[in-house]
């Protein structure tokens, strides 16, 4: 049997705000409590100084690796197998498991009790959330790769517990694969 390749969906960029919020929240934040922790024992003398250097360094490599993590965000169509790959999180779903006919695109500030509530296990930041998330109103989890919230393509399986939230640049076209699958 002959594997089709892989139609590619291209994911809506993140806002500014998603790195940024990072920078602030991961980078700056704690570098600045060890400048300010650093700067009130300045009379310990050197050894202080050392002291910060590993958690320093630590910081900024955490910071790095979390900031690249963000760029990985891809949707995939084959063989009847959706994949989406978002920050550290994989997620396979087979289209036999999908409800397309209730799946729509959607604007998550119209629809609120679609939006992601408690973070089960994610990545989330001003403007970006990746990962596992409990829904609100008790619709169950989700798994989502939000960028935005104007036009996302809410995907419920079958169970009806379980869904994905997919911010595409054109989320029609993948509804429409999947649909015509």
């Amino acid at each position: 049997m002959a594997t089709a390749l892989p139609q590619r969906f291209e994911v809506s960029p993140p806002s500014l705000w998603a790195p940024l919020s990072m920078i602030l929240l991961a980078g700056v934040l704690p570098l600045a409590a060890m400048g300010y922790a650093l700067w009130q024992g300045a009379a310990q003398g050197e050894m202080a100084r050392w002291g910060l250097a590993f958690p320093a360094g630590f910081v900024i490599v955490l910071l790095i690796g979390l900031l690249l993590l963000m760029r990985r965000r891809a949707v995939e169509w084959q063989n009847g197998v959706l994949c989406i790959r978002a920050t550290m999180y994989t997620k396979r779903v087979a289209a036999s498991e999908l409800d397309l006919r209730r799946a729509r695109v959607v604007d998550l500030e119209e629809r609120t009790e679609l939006r992601p509530g408690l973070k089960s296990n994610g990545y989330a930041t001003i403007g970006f959330s990746a990962g596992h998330f409990r829904m609100r109103n008790g619709l169950g989890s989700a798994f989502c790769l939000l960028t935005q919230r104007q036009r996302v393509l809410w995907l419920p399986q079958r169970d009806g517990k379980h869904h994905l939230l997919l911010s595409l640049e054109r989320p029609q076209a993948l509804l429409d694969a999947l649909r015509g699958a």
